[in-house]
């Protein structure tokens, strides 16, 4: 998680100094003195890519080093399960469905249709996450 935290902080960095760049040159060329939409933009754009890098740095240090970050590892380093995958379950399509709905909604700005797509996203987050529990067994 080193190296993703490092990109993280790499790409932050980058935003940061462009921001810096796009506020001069705006400022010398434009008709107008600095644009100031694209100049939050990359400014929150380099805050967000800082905190997630921060975030995996941190991790980093709390967890026992993956194959991925060992120089001599091998492919077969890294075989095993990797966790529990659901092979039939159809909740990620109406999630899918639903926050498209959603995002088209808040487009042509149909209240009725974000109030509908807002009651369906629910449902699914509800189905997505809830779809394997069990209720313990009563005594």
């Amino acid at each position: 998680m080193k190296i993703e935290g490092r990109i993280f902080h790499f790409v932050a960095g980058f935003c940061f100094i462009m921001t810096v760049v796009y506020g001069v040159c705006t400022g010398l060329w434009a008709t107008d003195g600095i644009e100031p939409v694209g100049l939050v933009a990359l400014l929150l754009t380099g805050g967000l890519c800082l905190i997630a890098g921060t975030y995996l740095s941190f991790v980093a240090r709390r967890v026992t080093k993956r194959p991925e970050d060992n120089d001599d590892a091998e492919v077969s380093d890294g075989a095993g399960e990797l966790g529990f995958f659901s092979p039939g379950s159809y909740w990620p399509v109406t999630l899918a469905f639903a926050a498209a709905m959603g995002g088209l909604a808040m487009a042509l700005w149909y209240t009725w249709t974000i109030v509908l797509a807002a009651v369906l996203l629910l449902i699914s987050v509800g189905g997505f996450v809830f779809e394997y529990y069990l209720r313990p067994n009563k005594e």
